[in-house]
């Protein structure tokens, strides 16, 4: 539970308590959106990985195609549907590092923000506040299908 005690808030009488808790709090989602953000690279890596195998299998198709053109090969449609599904994958990852670097900022703000209206300045000069992004958010796509994604 959050302290009230008026003898250690600062003038405008929020508690320098509840003022750190959240805080903190703050910070502590802007650092899980990072750890995140991590961990979306690692997956595009991998998907990027499966990309280039699927585009091998693609090649190794096609040349037989050219040398026995009275082959049907469902294989290939199907490498085609999963190349198609690797790249809206990518397009995924890029949309949700967008939406994880906004919204980090936004929580780096509102900490920088909190920490100077209650805490004020420092002997060292006016305190630092990261700017908080204008817009409300960056993407505004909230699904996805094959061929609907648009890359800024």
């Amino acid at each position: 539970m959050l302290s009230t005690d008026t003898a250690t808030a600062p003038p405008d009488g929020l508690p320098l308590m509840a003022v750190a808790e959240v805080q903190d709090d703050l910070l502590v989602a802007s650092n899980d959106l990072e750890r995140l953000q991590r961990l979306l690279t690692d997956a595009s890596d991998a998907l990027i990985g499966h990309f280039y195998s699927a585009s091998d299998q693609l090649r190794q198709l096609l040349k037989l195609t050219a040398a026995h053109p009275e082959l049907d090969l469902p294989q290939l449609h199907k490498t085609m549907e999963n190349v198609a599904g690797a790249i809206t994958a990518m397009q995924f990852q890029d949309l949700a590092s967008q939406l994880i670097d906004h919204t980090g900022r936004r929580l780096r703000g509102c900490a920088d923000r909190l920490a100077r209206e209650a805490m004020g300045d420092d002997e060292d000069g006016p305190a630092v506040v990261e700017s908080v992004p204008l817009r409300p958010n960056p993407v505004t796509q909230d699904e996805m299908d094959a061929g609907s994604v648009e890359l800024f």
